[in-house]
């Protein structure tokens, strides 16, 4: 749920179906393979899956997408719990190799993003943004700027402000004598006031008012509220989660 590929899957659960091996598994080539779990593969097919090795077998990372016949199930009851007493996917697909079962290996082409952490989030966003073809059906006022490769969604309201592309404003949104800078998506419902914010993302509902500094390379959650208070600190940099809310002095 957490893996982002820049082509989706459709066309890889299609060769499931047409194919029909026991499981499949994509794999994306990785600089540093150490942390990731990894597919040894011999002519072609998949003979082994290491978590994390800790000598060089390959730099193919496990993506974290599968798809399985029903052959799964044996091995899910076969295999034991890890050191971490959690019935591991990487040991059910070894267990269909061990069988001598077909697990098809597919190396992604493009790019892919596992999103766990606030960096790949926000490089994830970056990347989707940087796709964008401008497209304003919100209400834009004559005293605000759009700059770039912006999409202003049917009811968003922006009204003495820049927005700087690539950017989004979700449906609802109210961006007022505010500046929203490149690589950032401001969902619906959001509102944006007095405030300068750039390469974030912010959730629905969410609202940023009268702050002095820029809002930069952060991750607001759903409902939060963000506004100043008196004696402020000289810069903000925020991963909250939904329906949090800060107050900050000034």
């Amino acid at each position: 749920g957490d893996n982002l590929l820049n082509k989706g899957i459709t066309h890889f659960v299609q060769e499931f179906e047409r194919e029909k091996p026991a499981a499949q598994i994509l794999l994306a080539r990785v600089p540093d393979p150490q942390m990731f779990g990894v597919a040894e593969l011999r002519d072609g097919k998949v003979v082994r899956l290491v978590e994390k090795p800790k000598e060089h077998i390959g730099d193919l990372a496990l993506v974290g997408v599968y798809m399985f016949g029903p052959e799964i199930f044996a091995s899910v009851n076969r295999i034991k719990p890890s050191f971490r007493n959690e019935l591991e996917i990487t040991d059910a697909i070894q267990d269909l190799i061990d069988r001598g079962l077909t697990v098809h290996p597919h190396v992604v082409d493009g790019w892919w993003k596992d999103t766990g952490k606030l960096e790949d989030m926000l490089e994830a966003n970056r990347l989707i943004l940087d796709t964008l073809e401008r497209r304003i059906e919100g209400t834009v006022d004559s005293e605000s700027r759009i700059e770039g490769k912006v999409i202003i969604e049917p009811g968003a309201v922006v009204e003495r402000s820049v927005v700087r592309g690539p950017a989004i404003i979700g449906g609802g949104a109210k961006i007022v004598h505010a500046y929203v800078g490149p690589f950032t998506a401001i969902m619906r419902g959001v509102e944006i006031r007095d405030s300068e914010i750039e390469h974030s993302i912010v959730l629905e509902g969410a609202c940023i008012r009268d702050l002095a500094n820029r809002v930069i390379d952060s991750l607001i959650g759903k409902n939060v509220k963000i506004y100043r208070e008196p004696v402020k600190p000289s810069a903000y940099r925020f991963m909250l989660g939904d329906n949090s809310e800060v107050g900050i002095r000034w």
